[in-house]
């Protein structure tokens, strides 16, 4: 689920992310290099965080559709990782479209 960094010719355009918080499921435009934190404040919700550096897992949600990068991870186990989660400030989709559930 989580790709290293697309090679150029293999760059897909991130068109959709939908993203569950609060009972409340939006699906936006994305807007080319905001991380999934970022595009869901940008679509009128209040997602939890807290450093914004990737250590401290407050923004962690579960990736249930389509991919992202991690640029930092000090927060998450491999485990947990291997689930599905991602810290959502940290997080850059390289899928056509993601989801992400903040549980």
């Amino acid at each position: 689920m989580h790709d290293p960094a697309p090679a150029v010719a293999d760059s897909v355009v991130t068109e959709a992310v939908t993203i569950e918080l609060n009972r409340r499921s939006i699906t936006v435009a994305y807007n080319d290099g905001e991380t999934v934190l970022q595009t869901a404040r940008m679509a009128g919700l209040q997602p939890p965080s807290s450093c914004e550096i990737g250590s401290c897992g407050t923004c962690m949600a579960r990736l249930t559709e389509g991919c992202v990068q991690m640029l930092n991870n000090d927060a998450l186990e491999a485990d947990e990782v291997a689930e599905g989660w991602i810290l959502t400030c940290q997080s850059l989709p390289t899928s056509r479209t993601i989801r992400v559930i903040y549980e």
